[in-house]
């Protein structure tokens, strides 16, 4: 019994302290690697993402009810100005124009509900004090008057709609996308 217990023991194979050191190492340095790798991942994770320089926008609106700048692009957080020209001739009472820049979430789908409130809000240039999807605006302008907004473009990518609010302008042509990406 004593000599099959030691024929046992023979073919039983012992780690040695070189397998042990071996073992330990790999494990410490994947252990490192999912340490450095999540370092890195909440160092960029968190950082802010580079600015653009500031844009500057010039939109002219005139007596046909049209803004000649129909579209622009911007980066995510970018400083944007806007300036409006009034450069029609017609009194600011029948043909005011403002900018309006709205939430991605209003579309030529359902602007109609937006139009709507604006057209009842003349004292206070055709923009709803309380209309959260308003991001941006001007005051409304008469003949050879000009504005200036500035602001910077939403984070979140996609086509903001942007237009004026006095009454019947929208379907005659004052608007257009500003598309962050």
């Amino acid at each position: 019994m004593k000599q099959s217990l030691m024929c046992i023991k023979a073919r039983v194979r012992h780690p040695t302290d070189e397998t042990i050191m071996r073992k330990a190492f790999s494990e410490s340095l994947s252990i490192m690697a999912l340490g450095c790798s999540a370092l890195l991942l909440y160092a960029t994770g968190c950082a802010r993402a580079p600015e653009a320089p500031p844009k500057q926008v010039q939109i002219n609106a005139d007596d046909k009810m049209k803004f000649d700048l129909t579209a622009f692009e911007a980066k995510p957080g970018q400083k944007i100005s806007v300036t409006l020209k009034n450069v029609g001739t017609t009194p600011k009472f029948s043909m005011g124009h403002n900018f309006i820049l709205l939430d991605r979430t209003v579309n030529p789908g359902n602007v109609q509900a937006f139009l709507d409130k604006a057209s009842t809000q003349a004292s206070h240039d055709y923009v709803p004090p309380d209309a959260k999807e308003v991001l941006a605006h001007t005051k409304l302008l008469g003949p050879n008057e000009t504005d200036t907004v500035t602001f910077n473009a939403p984070f979140v990518p996609g086509e903001y709609l942007y237009l004026c609010s006095f009454p019947g302008h929208y379907s005659q042509g004052t608007k257009g996308f500003m598309t962050v990406k």
